[in-house]
């Protein structure tokens, strides 16, 4: 008993100087305030950080905010995976990448988003230039502290910061692990389309296209009870009303089938029960996207999609009669600014990252689902590249993860890796 005593103090003694150290070494760190948190498991210590970041880091002088970060330290001389977040980050979390290089993690909150926004939304600060000037920043702050290799990961929007961190600052990282990421050629990329008209099967594409035309067609009784639903959620309809909303949804409705990975087989028939319809309206996609809180939270995702990033829109050729409250002169816009405002889309930086992409020899790891709809916009694979492409067979948005792939490519992804970054993996970790 004494011995096990004497044990733990031991290591509770190590932990200590251990995390001490560490908070010495923030303490010397320009423009960073710290703050402990609880420690993820086989981690030392973790951190909330606030960073300093200039709203122009061209011109210091126009002001600054503060960004959120979160540390969680391993080892010092060990490699570093920098989480390149697309959205908000309001709590730590450790991924698949810092799993499986046993990486101090560095998960960064993106600009204008949760606490890392600054006072005013000014957003001619928020672009792509600025949002990997904020990445570069912390990596030059972390690389006194961290000697080992770099990776840069991101999901989503956030695999599409990957990219452009790269292309803006190919030496910050080794590596970069983008996944689900698009790359958009415009503000309405009709590769989309072309996706949605391909994907699966004939049978499973009808069924969701009656779907959509039996919820048109029964649109006032549809309203009249999901009106009730979205009182109970707390949802107000002022950016679009409520009957916008509805007919976006319908149309959104593809999208997220396959984005999400939604079952064919559970799409409801024809004459299925109302409540059975509404119900998987509800699951599938509902309102809650397209509300005023949802518009609000996403703005600035918007406002990045219009200006620079792109998006996509909705084809509404086949509903002819049946949209009442969006209209029908061209493609509606699945971008919503903030405060509706006019934003000029300017495609020459997204296209030039897109070219590049298809030139670099930098190391990526590209991992998509097949049946993912943002796979239609992902970088197509380069065969000659030591670049590695996945386009997961029956994966989607939510789970195109190494965890999930088969055992040979878990192995082809986890050497590759080990070889980049000078150390062996055990892919197993991820189990």
């Amino acid at each position: 008993m004494r011995t096990a005593l004497v044990s733990c103090l031991f290591w509770s003694i190590i932990s200590l100087s251990a995390q001490s150290e560490l908070e010495m070494k923030l303490f010397e760190l320009p423009d960073v305030i710290f703050k402990k948190i609880d420690t993820p498991e086989g981690y030392e210590s973790a951190y909330q950080l606030k960073v300093k970041q200039p709203l122009d880091h061209k011109h210091p002088e126009k002001g600054y905010f503060y960004q959120r970060v979160f540390l969680s330290h391993k080892d010092y001389s060990g490699p570093t995976a920098i989480i390149t977040n697309g959205y908000g980050r309001p709590t730590n979390r450790i991924t698949e990448i810092a799993k499986l290089a046993a990486a101090n993690q560095i998960q960064v909150e993106h600009r204008y988003f949760l606490e890392s926004s600054p006072d005013s939304l000014d957003y001619d600060y928020l672009n792509f230039e600025q949002v990997t000037a904020d990445l570069h920043k912390l990596n030059t702050i972390f690389r006194t502290i961290y000697s080992g290799k770099w990776i840069s990961s991101g999901i989503s929007k956030g695999g599409t910061t990957t990219i452009f961190y790269r292309y803006f600052y190919p030496d910050d990282v080794d590596v970069s692990i983008p996944y689900v990421a698009p790359v958009n050629h415009s503000a309405e990329d009709k590769r989309i389309y072309e996706f949605l008209d391909k994907v699966g099967t004939k049978e499973c594409r009808q069924d969701i296209y009656e779907f959509q035309v039996k919820m048109l067609e029964e649109a006032e009784l549809m309203k009249s009870y999901l009106k009730w639903f979205a009182k109970g959620q707390d949802l107000d309809f002022s950016y679009l009303n409520i009957d916008q909303a509805y007919e976006y949804a319908i149309l959104e409705y593809p999208f997220s089938v396959w984005q999400w990975g939604t079952d064919c087989g559970k799409i409801p028939e024809h004459s299925a029960p109302r409540d059975t319809l509404i119900q998987h309206f509800i699951d599938v996609v509902g309102l809650a996207f397209y509300s005023d809180k949802s518009m609000k939270d996403f703005g600035s995702h918007y406002f990045q999609s219009a200006e620079e990033m792109g998006y996509y829109g909705f084809e509404v050729d086949e509903f002819k009669g049946l949209l009442k409250h969006i209209g029908q002169n061209g493609n509606p816009s699945a971008i919503f600014t903030p405060d509706k405002k006019e934003v000029e889309f300017d495609g020459a930086l997204t296209n030039k990252v897109f070219e590049w992409t298809q030139k670099t020899d930098l190391p990526f790891i590209y991992i998509n689902g097949a049946n993912d709809t943002w796979s239609a916009t992902a970088v197509p694979e380069v065969k000659k590249s030591e670049s590695l492409w996945f386009f997961m067979k029956d994966k989607s948005h939510g789970d195109a993860r190494i965890k999930n792939m088969t055992d040979q490519n878990k192995s082809l992804l986890s050497k590759r890796l080990s070889k980049w970054i000078d150390r062996e993996l055990d892919v197993s970790v991820l189990d």
